[in-house]
């Protein structure tokens, strides 16, 4: 239940087996090594291999400190993570009979992602950001709140996420929902193939799209696309937990 399949990673990080310490790479020894790196001089292929370790442990965990500091700012700060969060802990409490009427920020963790998604949702475990794929603030926002009504649809609707018809409807309002397939953010992805008239249509229903194609019961795009459209109507227009929206 992820998003942005269509966006290029940004690096691709090694996997850290054992974590290295940081400040053996700090400082004028630091910029050197990258040069050398980037520039292959000087560098045996074993001091090539140890400076790709310590630049990905630096560099994740540099990640990781940022996305969650800017989880922790959208949960403060941005009014649709706010109102989503604040549904969803509604739900909680009606389905558990709980008096606690708090989102659970645990739920929400940062790891580097080795596909090209922003982020994702799973049922039992929560919402995770790749934090390695993830532009910025504003990108953040755009990734949490898209897996926020994810989050919601499962507790209000009982989504069973391998039927192809429940995901796309889901799909298709996280999508419409998040703000992702806003007119400037779909004018910066596609520039002159966006289309004014029908931009925020042809927006959900391509990254709907390629959501569902990454169903195991999908066949093929073909076989999402005309799911999709078996439900675009009615999922579409589903704005709960919103009254409206502004496309």
């Amino acid at each position: 239940m992820g998003d942005d399949a269509e966006i290029p990673p940004s690096e691709v990080l090694p996997k850290i087996e054992v974590p290295l310490d940081p400040s053996s790479v700090k400082g004028f020894n630091w910029w050197r090594r990258t040069l050398q790196y980037n520039t292959g001089l000087g560098l045996t292929p074993e001091e090539k291999l140890s400076y790709e370790k310590d630049y990905a442990y630096v560099v994740q965990n540099k990640q990781c400190k940022q996305c969650y500091e800017n989880r922790d700012w959208l949960l403060k700060y941005s009014p649709t993570v706010i109102f989503m969060t604040q549904q969803i802990a509604k739900l909680n409490k009606i389905q558990n009979k709980e008096d606690n009427l708090k989102y659970d920020e645990s739920k929400i963790i940062c790891d580097a992602c080795p596909d090209w998604k922003s982020g994702g949702f799973n049922p039992e475990l929560g919402i995770l950001l790749c934090q390695n794929r993830l532009r910025n603030k504003w990108h953040m926002e755009d990734t949490l709140a898209h897996e926020l009504v994810h989050q919601f649809d499962n507790l209000k609707f009982e989504v069973d996420w391998l039927n192809l018809r429940h995901h796309a409807c889901s799909e298709i309002r996280a999508s419409n929902l998040s703000g992702e397939c806003r007119i400037m953010q779909e004018f910066k992805r596609r520039g002159f193939r966006f289309d004014i008239g029908k931009g925020h249509q042809n927006c959900v229903k391509r990254r709907a799209t390629l959501s569902v194609m990454g169903n195991p019961n999908c066949k093929d795009r073909e076989h999402a696309e005309k799911i999709i459209d078996e439900v675009w109507d009615s999922c579409f227009n589903d704005t709960r937990p919103f009254e409206e929206i502004y496309r």
